[in-house]
């Protein structure tokens, strides 16, 4: 059974008759991490916002089904609640919101959705502990409010720390080396790949193959122009960063 299936997907932004999205189909199963590479306007963020429930862009044709569900009939809480896991490109500031409760109250939502108690207190705590050591987040990390006065790497594993939390099914991460000098990228991408598992899938967008240096995908996927032109496995990453996106326009025009 699919864990992701698009197919034929074509979409725009609201009141924009421009297309962005020009058929994108694709299949993720659990156990696989698929990555799409594509330059700035390629459509690689629209379709993590679409399948994320973002407001302001329409769907005018194909299908998504996530884990047997049409994932365009549900709301974007409830498809956190199903699985669904959006680490965004630009991570946003909750002035205020301390992180732990923040993640505890979200954790909680999802018990509840699959007809669980919530989390104690102690249990969450220790939860937490566990999960911090593996993005090397401090004890004051956590105690701040969620990304606020955070530099662009702390942002990134943050969000990678709120995933390890959450255990999402599928777990979709825009751009999360963007700002990252390499050594936050390998603790990030440590983290990323130790919460890899058969059950799980990820999809993971961004614009360089030094990112898949550390999370080597299964599935790649170029796209241009709203197209995904060539699909193969991780040594197409590699025939992109030498040749770069040029070699793949003539396929994204035909």
């Amino acid at each position: 059974m699919s864990l992701l299936k698009i197919t034929d997907l074509h979409a725009r932004i609201e009141g924009d008759g421009r297309e962005i999205l020009k058929g994108i189909s694709l299949e993720i199963k659990p156990g696989e991490v698929h990555a799409i590479m594509g330059v700035n306007g390629s459509g690689k963020s629209t379709l993590a916002n679409i399948l994320g429930g973002k407001e302001g862009y329409e769907v005018t044709g194909g299908s998504i089904t996530f884990d047997g569900k049409e994932l365009l009939e549900l709301d974007p809480e409830v498809r956190a609640r199903e699985g669904l896991f959006l680490a965004f490109q630009y991570p946003v500031e909750l002035p205020g919101v301390l992180t732990t409760y923040f993640l505890r109250t979200a954790l909680n939502s999802v018990r509840e959705h699959k007809g669980l108690p919530p989390m104690s207190v102690r249990d969450f705590s220790a939860l937490v502990k566990e999960k911090a050591k593996l993005l090397e987040l401090s004890d004051e990390m956590l105690k701040r409010a969620v990304n606020e006065g955070f530099s662009g790497g702390e942002k990134k594993r943050n969000e990678v720390f709120q995933m390890a939390v959450l255990e999402p099914k599928l777990a979709i991460l825009d751009e999360t080396d963007s700002g990252l000098d390499i050594d936050a990228l390998q603790i990030v991408a440590e983290g990323v790949n130790r919460l890899r598992s058969k059950q799980n899938g990820m999809l993971v967008i961004t614009h360089y193959q030094r990112l898949l240096n550390y999370i080597v995908p299964d599935v790649v996927h170029v796209m241009i122009d709203g197209r995904i032109v060539q699909s193969g496995g991780k040594d197409l990453a590699l025939k992109l960063e030498g040749q770069g996106y040029a070699a793949f326009k003539d396929t994204a025009a035909a």
